[in-house]
């Protein structure tokens, strides 16, 4: 009988290991990886050459990142998923303590700590990697509470998750700074609770709660803006563009010369104007405004689609999942994609006030794309234990 476990349990394993991966997935994530690369080559030239004398020391870094990226990818594609499952308070234990941890010793700027510095490696940003660290807490959190028929109670279907995230916001907010981190978080943890079948009521109520307090804050702001901070005025730049067009609002004015600059097909890969220290950080958050001096509308067009491909994949793993906490990890993971991808593309174009939100795959930042292809490997665990 143990003979027979043990066989089983080793088949399981290696049918596993072995099992068939969503191959489109890595398709549209190496696409997405390898023109990120390339533009992140010709966006961070001029701004590499400044700091450090040659062109491609920006890029050269990403792409060490990159291959052991993938190598994780990888590698977290092999484990069980279901693992997690069990470690759910370790992991949550872990983001609040990692998050406090860099907020009171961390290094960073204006009083916000973001990040460690490490010897050889550089620095390191934590709340990347809580990003996928909560997806996996909530997806088997909520997958308990699901499994307890209890999903669709106040308590502890909705109450519970949000307040859990408390600790989570207050540190993000308060001790980092890291509005961008903290509404992505929150947004992709509402998404898994609708997904788990919280009851469509409670969402409706806090929504109009929700938009009352924002309507509240926007009016405050105006009636004083000296009140409101650096966000306050970044609403307000966002509204009249023109009114400071040299001070606040120049980046987001080069921002959408080289859109306008790119026309259908774009100047030519590397000809782009912007990236000679006229766009401020064009590697970093606005480097998709490079993307479309350089390759027009058709190849900013071609990303969207891309991106837009990856989240229909992650979709349809999610759907495909054998069970609820897989299914909330896929959707989880790729609305952490989707999510960043839209809001910073929204910023770029000035659809929505400027916030630090990095495009996936293409923004320079070792520890987002560590985190997103750790976050790919774990969403192809999910596809290789789906329904066929």
């Amino acid at each position: 009988m143990a003979k027979s476990n043990a066989k089983r349990n080793s088949n399981r394993f290696w049918i596993f290991v072995t099992g068939k991966m969503d191959y489109s997935l890595i398709v549209i994530t190496l696409l997405l990886l390898s023109i990120g690369l390339i533009i992140l080559l010709s966006a961070s030239a001029p701004t590499s050459i400044a700091e450090n004398g040659n062109g491609y020391s920006y890029a050269l870094k990403q792409g060490i990142v990159a291959i052991v990226g993938l190598g994780l990818m990888f590698l977290f594609s092999a484990v069980d998923y279901k693992c997690f499952k069990s470690w759910k308070w370790l992991i949550y234990i872990g983001c609040v303590a990692i998050l406090l941890i860099v907020g009171l010793f961390g290094i960073g700027e204006n009083g916000a700590r973001r990040w460690f510095n490490f010897p050889v490696i550089g620095t390191l940003q934590p709340s990347e990697f809580v990003k996928v660290g909560l997806v996996l807490f909530y997806a088997a959190f909520l997958t308990d509470i699901k499994e307890s028929n209890r999903i669709k109670k106040l308590v502890p279907g909705f109450i519970t998750p949000f307040v859990l995230f408390i600790p989570i916001a207050i540190i993000l907010y308060k001790l980092q700074n890291h509005l961008s981190a903290t509404l992505i978080m929150a947004m992709v943890m509402t998404i898994q609770i609708f997904i788990a079948g919280a009851n469509i009521s409670y969402f409706i109520g806090t929504a109009g709660v929700g938009g009352a307090l924002v309507a509240l804050y926007a009016l405050s702001s105006a009636m004083n803006p000296e009140e409101g901070g650096f966000r306050t005025g970044r609403i307000q730049t966002w509204l009249n563009i023109e009114a400071d067009a040299t001070g606040a609002a120049w980046q987001i004015n080069q921002s959408l010369y080289a859109i306008g600059s790119g026309g259908l097909f774009g100047l030519g890969l590397g000809e782009s104007r912007q990236k000679y220290l006229y766009l401020p950080e064009p590697q970093n958050d606005f480097i998709f405004a490079i993307l479309a001096e350089e390759l027009g509308f058709i190849g900013c067009i071609t990303v969207i689609i891309l991106f837009i491909a990856f989240v229909w994949r992650g979709i349809l793993i999610a759907m495909k999942a054998k069970d609820t906490f897989g299914s909330l990890i896929a959707i989880g993971i790729t609305s952490i994609i989707g999510l960043q991808a839209l809001i910073n593309i929204a910023v770029v174009t000035n659809t929505i006030p400027v916030t630090g939100m990095p495009l996936p795959f293409f923004s320079h930042g070792g520890s987002a794309l560590l985190a997103n292809l750790i976050g790919v490997g774990i969403l192809l665990s999910v596809s290789r234990n789906s329904k066929k």
